[in-house]
């Protein structure tokens, strides 16, 4: 019996999603300020970008990760727990628990190894590596990071239909031997509505259930100062576990777990991702310190008005020309095609006319939600908008789209 050919099958997986219209390929993109971008050579409107703020080129920021670079250097040198937890990491943090409301916060290299070392130091706790007993119950939609951590933690991961509180409900009736932690994203990426934390965290009071917030695309944008869907809905002292990133609204890059002191030792011994990965430089983490400042700011505030101004008035004439926005309550909108190879097409002939938004297609989305994505940030102005709604509408008209 011959041994099935692996070669074989990644060729035939590519091959498939190029025969489907869905392959594609980084874009060469250079970051220019007000709301635009370099893509291969190409002036455009960009909103593919997750700079909510404006903030990767704020000169605030610049000037702290200059400051930083020219006396600790470029690099940290080791993990946290070796020798690589400067001064910056101690301050940094501290700020992000006074920020979120937490007794504590630890700093990831990424949010995704934030939402992975959490889950693997809970679900994990008490049991062999990868043979947990507890029950991870997650939203259908949440992020992939978040699906990956429970299953790599060994726990019994359920999936509960989107934002049904109900059904997560009976997910947990469902193993009440299990010590449970209920995970959701705060703000949806593909979808950007916000999740029912408040029904979530009744859920998790009457079963006893942990809970945990994955905020990426919540940290900078809801709740007071921009800290978060927690703030967001008033549930201080009622939510045990808030995960964001440093690399989105915050304009630089990682991941932060906002938690309990105990909570905190217990990834310093069980996280993965934390224990070994080496730190941040002390440049990057200056520059984040320096971008959480100007949050508590009234400048800061005035950014978090003009994103949201920003959004409604790009939200409202999406809507007037007739496109599908779905259910976004926030600055991710979604213009929902359906077919994927057709999202595709729509996103390649806006690029063509002067807006750079990518398609998404299945697997990332279901077969039938084609979309092309678009962010709104602070740094665009009315006239940006004007134009990319512009485009839209030529564009979304000469395809027979509205």
């Amino acid at each position: 019996m011959s041994r099935p050919d692996l070669r074989a099958r990644v060729e035939s997986a590519r091959a498939q999603r190029e025969q489907e219209g869905l392959l594609r390929r980084p874009r060469t993109v250079e970051l220019m300020a007000d709301g635009h971008r370099l893509v291969d050579g190409r002036a455009l409107v960009d909103f593919c970008g997750n700079d909510y703020l404006g903030l990767a080129r704020h000169p605030d920021l610049i000037a702290a990760l200059t400051r930083a670079a020219s006396v600790d250097g470029v690099g940290s040198g080791a993990a946290h727990l070796v020798s690589g937890h400067r001064g910056e990491h101690a301050a940094l943090e501290e700020e992000l628990a006074d920020w979120t409301g937490r007794q504590r916060a630890v700093l990831f290299s990424t949010g995704v190894m934030a939402n992975l070392g959490a889950l693997q130091a809970l679900l994990g706790a008490g049991s062999p590596p990868g043979r947990g007993d507890a029950l991870c119950v997650q939203d259908r939609l949440n992020h992939a990071s978040l699906i990956d951590g429970a299953q790599l933690a060994g726990a019994e991961l359920r999936r509960y239909p989107h934002a049904d509180a109900d059904a997560a409900a009976r997910q947990l009736d469902a193993r009440p031997d299990h010590p449970a932690l209920l995970a959701t994203d705060g703000v949806f990426s593909m979808d950007g509505d916000i999740a029912p934390l408040d029904r979530i965290a009744d859920l998790a009071e009457h079963y006893g259930a942990i809970t945990m917030v994955d905020d990426a695309h919540a940290s900078g944008v809801l709740g007071e100062r921009g800290s978060g869907t927690v703030s967001h809905y008033g549930l201080y002292g009622r939510w045990d576990i808030q995960v964001g990133t440093l690399s989105k609204a915050i304009g630089a890059v990682g991941g932060y777990v906002a938690c309990s002191h105990k909570l905190r030792q217990l990834m310093e011994h069980r996280a993965r991702p934390l224990l070994f990965s080496t730190s941040h430089p002390p440049s990057v983490t200056a520059t984040c310190i320096a971008a959480l400042d100007l949050l508590m700011s009234d400048e800061g505030q005035m950014l978090i008005e003009r994103l949201w101004e920003n959004t409604r008035l790009f939200k409202s004439g999406l809507a007037t020309l007739g496109f599908n926005t779905g259910i976004s309550q926030t600055p991710i909108t979604p213009v929902i095609i359906g077919e994927g190879a057709r999202a595709m097409q729509f996103s390649d002939q806006l690029f063509a006319a002067g807006v750079f938004a990518q398609g998404i297609a299945f697997p990332t989305v279901a077969r039938d939600k084609g979309r092309v994505r678009t962010i709104v940030s602070a740094a665009h102005s009315r006239g940006d908008l004007e134009e990319a709604l512009n485009i839209f509408e030529s564009v979304g008209r000469a395809m027979d789209l509205i």
